[in-house]
């Protein structure tokens, strides 16, 4: 007999990686207040993400979901937001141009404020402070004020998501995501890279194919998806007291909605049974994710599964792979045939960032990107020999010009990595990276699609 969910029932279960607060009245006052604000969300958005990712699941579509591994208060700027924006956007164009596919477009954004650690504490010479989880948690600076979890910070950490949902939806919808501007969201400092100018390739034809429907009376006025697009937002739910304080209940269905993203996904270290994530997130209607790491056996997936999506709903399920390159081809499997097998409905996506971190002979902690490719080849592997469908990417990048991960044609090099290192936690893709990335996997995706044409 399955337990009645509410929103405060993950209270009765063990909660890792979420701070002790030291003032529980000021935590319930934020929880308060934060339960009085509008939705960031709506259930009815929530409900349209389910429906595309379940085209993904039939193969009919394709999930890119890209963003800032941390989100931070000292790098929000307008700038920023546009730029990983139209970043995603023309990594949509290219995968969608080489597969005739939809891209589903999901960002880690407006919202991805807290982080994992590894460790409760952090110690540096001989000090010791509550480690850093994430502008909404703490502050980075390792000073004893500044690492106490605040409360308050969720009050910020909201402001700023509702402010980057606002300039997104304009994006979206206001014509900056026209297909008629392909040409004009490539960046400046990009003019080097060799996937610059492919992607002005891409750009010309499209410009071609859009000038020959003109004529023929098809234009963004008559066809308004041509000057939009759908964009939904994302993040770890890993802070509860926070997401609980946004979960409201939609008045048309009576169901339960998380309103601080479309889609929240539970991590590495909190999907275990008994989990006051798991148990949060089975009551919420938005789609949901999971990682899966090598940690993860097929018979507790298949349990965490039958929690999570009881009844088999084709869109509420997204598993993001996170192995290594060195480890996905001899662990996917086992977890791809049980799913099969049980008839779980899934969205499969490649996570080919966290299994790739190195440290640098500088102490730089960086992604090779040779590393990341070859996890996304052999994510596609296992699938083509499994007979199912890789259907999404999931990845940590930023638009702007920095130096974190290694490698690519831009030719990031260990000793270049002081030169931009920006990111407030682990490495991010910079848009060049990106750009390559997204035309490699193209190719792939391409292949795959045309393998499975033959085979039908």
């Amino acid at each position: 007999m399955i337990e009645k969910w509410t929103p405060t029932s993950w209270q009765s279960h063990e909660g890792r990686q979420m701070p002790t607060y030291p003032d529980a009245a000021a935590l319930a006052a934020t929880e308060k207040l934060l339960s009085s604000y509008p939705p960031l969300v709506f259930a009815g958005e929530a409900r349209n993400l389910t429906a595309d990712l379940a085209k993904v699941v039939e193969g009919k579509a394709f999930l890119l979901q890209g963003g800032d591994c941390a989100e931070s208060f000292a790098e929000f700027h307008p700038n920023n937001i546009r730029d990983t924006f139209r970043v995603i956007l023309q990594m949509a164009v290219v995968l969608t141009f080489a597969s005739k596919l939809p891209t589903v477009k999901l960002g880690r954004m407006a919202g991805q404020f807290a982080k994992p650690r590894s460790a409760d504490m952090e110690d540096i010479g001989g000090v010791s402070l509550p480690s850093y989880r994430g502008d909404i948690i703490n502050d980075i600076a390792f000073e004893p004020t500044g690492r106490a979890p605040d409360p308050d910070r969720m009050i910020r950490s909201y402001n700023q998501s509702a402010a980057t949902l606002n300039l997104l939806r304009a994006f979206a919808g206001g014509g900056y995501a026209n297909l008629h501007q392909v040409h004009a969201w490539t960046h400046d400092f990009m003019g080097r890279s060799p996937w610059a100018k492919k992607f002005k390739d891409v750009a010309d034809r499209i410009g071609e194919a859009l000038d020959f429907m003109a004529a023929c009376g098809i234009n963004p006025e008559t066809v308004p998806q041509l000057k939009g697009t759908d964009f939904y937002t994302s993040h770890e739910a890993l802070l509860l007291p926070y997401e609980q304080a946004l979960t409201r209940q939609d008045s048309l269905t009576g169901q339960w909605y998380d309103t601080s993203a479309h889609m929240l996904w539970i991590g590495d270290r909190t999907r275990f049974e008994g989990s006051a994530h798991v148990e949060f997130l089975r009551g919420i209607g938005n789609p949901i994710g999971m990682k899966c790491g090598p940690s993860l056996d097929p018979d507790m997936l298949l349990r965490l599964l039958d929690t999570l999506n009881p009844n088999h709903v084709p869109g509420r399920m997204t598993l993001i792979t996170r192995y290594g390159h060195d480890k996905i081809e001899a662990h996917l499997p086992a977890l791809v045939r049980a799913v099969k097998k049980s008839g779980h409905p899934v969205l499969w996506s490649c996570d080919p960032m966290h299994g790739n971190v190195v440290k640098a002979a500088n102490g730089y902690k960086t992604r090779p990107f040779e590393r990341i490719l070859a996890e996304v080849r052999g994510f596609f592997a296992v699938h083509r020999a499994e007979g199912t469908y890789g259907g999404g990417i999931h990845i940590e990048m930023t638009g702007q010009n920095v130096t974190e991960c290694t490698g690519g044609a831009m030719d990031v090099s260990e000793q270049n990595l002081a030169d931009r290192y920006h990111t407030h936690c682990d490495p991010r893709l910079n848009a060049g990276q990106s750009l390559e990335l997204a035309f490699l996997l193209a190719e792939m995706l391409n292949q795959e699609v045309q393998q499975r044409q033959q085979a039908a």
